[in-house]
């Protein structure tokens, strides 16, 4: 029977296995080439929640889902076309959300008795073999078989081989996409470079997982994906938290200061420190400190000694710093507090996505304490923010918080590498040494007209001065209980962040007319849906158009006269609707709110219904 290539414009593919079959580094191997390839993409990793939830159950299923086309993408896809399921469990978990007629790759070995049991099939049930999937189009490999076959003499124990099914599969589905293994060989070479027998093994069973595909009739069908439409340049595969550290380091060198990242190990935020502390080259300092608190402390204390200070948790951590972050905040100290945010409250659900820390950004210290927030829309859009916030803290002399999520931090898109030279220098003004002569006394708290002090470094004459984190009198810092000073002070700091206004660009529209039936209001992860459904929306000849926040506080000084441009603001959240009641507060103006808090994305397809709903129920009430 002879192979043929069809020509497919975009396809989905979900990795589903236990936590130990490798799914996250095949559907990353995968990734990687794919962006090698010129398809534009989105990616969702899905971790267990425990460290290692028991083997072939449903709490163990991981999965890593990618979306790629040769057109732009937006999302890592609401259904798959391809669902690889290496045990009855991932199946079963992922089962509704396979398209009609997909494609569900099955290895054999994870259907036995004892996997249909643990994922709770009933027994002398097997999906595989008792018509339930008919409709699909379903191919059943002894995966494990396979690459035990394929590593016979290889001189590895049972165990060693079983970890090379992932690349029998990986394999495969470089034959099934017309692939070259180069990008993947070039990966085990550099990983188990010291290891020769573990990287003949690997690269033995990804070539015998492609050979399998190509000399194999069962398998007839190849899919050729053609490059997407993107803007000519250097591109590579990142994950936000990649973006985030790279834009650190970029920061520090712009700003020509050292960086200090004081950290405690937390889900998903711990890869920034893993990330920072292999630019020791580029003058970055790492500190894995015993709790949070130490963490934030020893960056405020960094701030003070002149280093670009950073400090990275989730939510859970950034309570624990609360009391530090209002210390670095009355001190008027640069300190930028990454919060990779997940599901809460409490412990919450580690693993998973969320989005609502922002409450606890605005409002989640003692004391009347403001901050600048700011947010990344993707991924990629990570180094660019990153970059904003160091500006912004140091220039500002004031905390700013940049608020990412577990789906950012994980997820991956193209990114296309920035000229060092296109991004513009961060200037840093520190107080100039007094002269010996000068008999004034150094007031660390006179102001500019921004409501912004001088950044004093210890040990620099002439400056000496009080420091703490007791109320200070106005100018000199000095130890103040006075009533009407304190309420000046408090108004002031407000202030200084109000003024921050003035300096950020104005809100845009992202797509969709100026003025229209309904605006999408969006902020950090919800970018991608939010695009994706304007685009279809406006295909459709409705009036709706999508704005995205990346200024949370304070808001663009436009935002209001946007806002009432639209007869109707519908605002998605993957919260209880955070945004929408900041929005409230802040314009006194009705939006209606569309939430999720189930740990995972909005889809495109339930946001498009209920956008349309909204524009259905303005006709009916026209």
């Amino acid at each position: 029977m002879s192979k043929i290539t069809q020509e497919k414009e975009e396809v989905t593919i979900k990795f589903a296995g236990d936590s130990g079959d490798g799914m996250q580094l095949t559907g990353t191997l995968f990734t990687n080439d794919t962006a090698l390839t010129g398809s534009d993409l989105a990616t969702f990793p899905d971790f267990p929640a425990e460290i290692r939830a028991p083997q072939g159950t449903l709490a163990g299923v991981s999965g890593f889902q990618l979306h790629f086309g040769s057109k732009q993408i937006f999302t890592p896809g609401d259904e798959f076309d391809v669902l690889v399921a290496m045990n009855a469990a991932a199946l079963k978990a992922n089962l509704g959300r396979i398209k009609k007629q997909g494609t569900i790759i099955a290895s054999t070995d994870g259907f036995d008795k004892k996997n249909l049991r643990l994922s709770k099939y009933e027994d002398g049930v097997n999906p595989l073999e008792d018509g339930s999937l008919d409709g699909f189009e379903v191919y059943k490999m002894p995966v494990t078989k396979l690459t035990r076959e394929c590593l016979k003499d290889s001189g590895l124990g049972t165990k060693e081989q079983d970890r090379g099914k992932n690349m029998f599969v990986l394999g495969f589905l470089y034959w099934r996409y017309n692939r070259d293994l180069k990008s993947t060989v070039k990966y085990l070479e550099s990983k188990f470079s010291k290891k020769p027998e573990i990287l003949a093994a690997n690269i033995k069973v990804l070539k015998a997982g492609y050979h399998y595909g190509d000399t194999t009739m069962t398998f007839t069908t190849t899919y050729k994906i053609k490059a997407a439409p993107m803007e000519k340049g250097i591109y590579r595969s990142v994950m936000g938290n990649q973006a985030l550290v790279m834009g650190l380091v970029t920061a520090s060198k712009k700003a020509g200061l050292p960086l200090f990242y004081g950290s405690y190990p937390i889900t998903p935020a711990s890869d920034i420190l893993h990330g920072l502390a292999g630019y020791k080259n580029f003058g970055v300092k790492t500190f894995q400190a015993e709790d949070e608190i130490a963490a934030v402390c020893a960056s405020v204390g960094a701030s003070y000694g002149g280093n670009l200070a950073i400090t990275g948790t989730s939510g859970p951590g950034v309570a624990l710093k609360g009391e530090a972050i209002g210390l670095a905040m009355i001190l008027e100290l640069p300190l930028v507090i990454v919060n990779v945010q997940r599901g809460g409250p409490s412990t919450g659900l580690p693993t998973k996505t969320e989005q609502s820390d922002l409450l606890q950004a605005m409002y989640g210290r003692n004391g009347e304490s403001p901050l600048p927030i700011i947010a990344p829309r993707s991924p990629s859009d990570c180094f660019e923010v990153a970059i904003e916030a160091c500006r912004m803290t140091m220039q500002h002399m004031t905390p700013v918080m940049l608020l990412s999520d577990g789906y950012i931090a994980n997820g991956a898109e193209p990114w296309k590498f920035p000229k060092a030279a296109d991004i513009p220098k961060i200037e840093v003004n520190f107080v100039a040494p007094k002269d010996k002569d000068d008999t004034d006394a150094f007031l660390p708290y006179l102001r500019d007209e921004r409501y912004v002090r001088g950044w004093a470094i210890p040990g620099t004459e002439g400056l000496a001065h009080r420091i703490g984190g007791l109320e200070k009198e106005a100018n000199t810092g000095n130890v103040s209980y006075d009533p009407a000073n304190h309420e000046y002070m408090t108004k002031i700091r407000q202030a200084k962040v109000d003024k921050i206004a003035e300096s950020i660009p104005e809100q845009e529209i992202s797509i969709g007319p100026d003025k229209g039936d309904v605006l999408v209001l969006g902020w950090g992860s919800t970018y991608g849906v939010i695009q994706a459904i304007t685009h279809e929306l406006l295909a459709e000849g409705h009036s709706v158009a999508h704005a995205h926040i990346r200024y949370l506080n304070p808001f663009p000084r436009n935002l209001e006269t946007v806002l009432k441009s639209y007869k109707k603001v519908v605002i998605p959240e993957i919260n209880n609707g955070q945004l929408s009641k900041l929005i409230r507060d802040k314009y006194l103006l009705e939006v209606i709110q569309y939430n999720k808090i189930q740990g995972v994305p909005i889809s495109n397809a339930e946001l498009k219904h209920f956008v349309k709903e909204v524009l259905e129920q303005m006709v009916v009430t026209a």
